[in-house]
């Protein structure tokens, strides 16, 4: 059923702030249709008149009229990207995250996502196994490229095998339905030791990159990213994680086809993600191996490319001394080892003391975590009773997109409360080094 669309936010100096829209205000319909979603409200807005079916926050229907220029932006935001709602997954995967957690949280933590539109809009991943001919069409009309797809291995039965889904199977017929419209994907491999590695991960990889030739390549970019355990998961799930020789064996492994890919098709193509060589205890490959990055959300030398921001902010902003203070930084201990240069930078500012916590996570039972998988339990269990100092520095991607929420469900307010210190979230290292050298502001 599709809903009207509610928006959350009116952008300062918009159209629709000129017009009079509100928070609380809903979209039934533009020039007659009604938007399933923010791609159809995209392109529905994109003509120079509109004419908008509204309900205000008190049930009242309005229609108004709108001239504006081609493509101008209204200037609203809603409060999901999804009118007609989420398109769930069907796979059994044995590895999927959701199935790895405790019960009793918030529901949205159980919502199994598989939708192109979010794909598309945001480069989640998606499996292809639950899309109507509707929706393959929709895609192709509207030209949805490229999506994000979690291939995990080509051949059929092993794919089969990993999705617990036998529609699975398709995924190489599916691929050459985006070569043969010129449309795109960017495809990963979840490897977990045993089922989809050694012959089987090189069998993938050299099938995806043979959709890769061509003006529009339909495979852009792979990415090879190590299966994540909790000990939360089904025991009978016959995963087991990956150790630190298995990841010497993978690292080892795919530099060989990346030079082979290389020397083909001037590009790397395909990536490991940096745990691979945080569990191997192995260097990062340098920054520049990593091109155009296209594969940053999945960790795909998004610790090389902090860093090179962080140098390049800092050379900008660090000052050569500020007032006394210390803060605290909480990072996963994964990445430890591969921060330091960017500590000692703050700490050669006199008056200035980062100290850094590198912590593991023993809410999920992990020896080895990466940042974004830290919760606000481990926060208090490993961290109360220490001297903080001024407040922990808080990367974001420890918290749900958009709200002040760990991945166990417990709030910022609540881990701050807890130990008695100032929590400040920061998103992008601007923000980081501003509030190391801003005057601190007690809440």
């Amino acid at each position: 059923m599709i809903r009207p669309a509610r928006i959350t936010q009116v952008l300062p100096d918009s159209i629709a702030a000129e017009v009079g829209f509100t928070s609380g205000d809903a979209i039934v319909s533009i020039n007659g249709s009604q938007p399933r979603d923010l791609i159809d409200y995209q392109f529905l807005c994109a003509d120079e008149i509109l004419e908008l079916e509204v309900l205000d926050e008190a049930g009242k229907t309005h229609h108004i009229e709108i001239e504006k220029d081609y493509d101008d932006d209204l200037g609203l935001e809603f409060e999901t990207a999804l009118f007609d709602g989420l398109i769930q997954c069907n796979n059994r995967c044995p590895f999927c995250f959701i199935d790895q957690q405790p019960p009793g949280k918030r529901e949205s933590l159980y919502l199994k996502d598989d939708d192109y539109r979010l794909s598309f809009l945001y480069g989640s991943y998606l499996t292809l196994t639950n899309l109507t001919e509707k929706e393959w069409q929709r895609i192709e009309q509207m030209r949805l490229s490229p999506l994000y797809v979690s291939v995990h291995a080509t051949e059929p039965e092993v794919r089969t095998r990993l999705l617990k889904n036998p529609r699975a199977a398709q995924i190489l017929s599916q691929l050459e339905w985006f070569q043969s419209r010129r449309l795109q994907i960017h495809a990963q491999i979840v490897l977990c030791p045993g089922i989809n590695d050694g012959i089987h991960l090189e069998q993938s990889l050299r099938d995806l990159a043979s959709f890769h030739p061509g003006e529009v390549p339909a495979v852009a970019s792979v990415a090879v990213v190590p299966v994540g355990l909790t000990k939360f998961r089904p025991q009978e799930d016959e995963l087991i994680p990956v150790t630190r020789e298995k990841a010497r064996e993978v690292i080892s492994q795919v530099r060989s086809l990346q030079e082979e890919f290389r020397q083909k098709f001037y590009s790397t193509f395909v990536w490991l993600a940096d745990e691979w060589f945080l569990i191997a205890g192995e260097d990062l490959p340098c920054e520049s191996e990593y091109e155009d990055y296209p594969q940053i959300d999945n960790g795909v030398g998004s610790i090389q490319l902090f860093i090179k921001q962080f140098i390049d902010v800092a050379n900008q902003l660090l000052p050569a001394k500020v007032p006394p203070r210390k803060f605290t930084w909480v990072v996963g201990n994964a990445v430890e080892r591969a921060f330091q240069p960017i500590l000692q930078r703050l700490n050669q500012v006199s008056g200035l003391e980062v100290g850094m916590c590198a912590l593991s996570s023993d809410y999920w039972g992990q020896s080895i975590t990466v940042t974004g998988l830290l919760t606000g339990h481990d926060l208090i269990t490993k961290l109360k009773g220490q001297n903080l100092g001024a407040g922990i520095l808080l990367p974001t991607v420890m918290l749900k997109h958009g709200e002040l929420v760990f991945l166990d469900d417990i709030s910022v307010a609540q881990v701050s409360h807890q130990l008695h210190t100032q929590i400040f979230p920061i998103a992008g290292v601007e923000e980081f080094i501003k509030t190391c050298i801003s005057p601190i502001v007690v809440s």
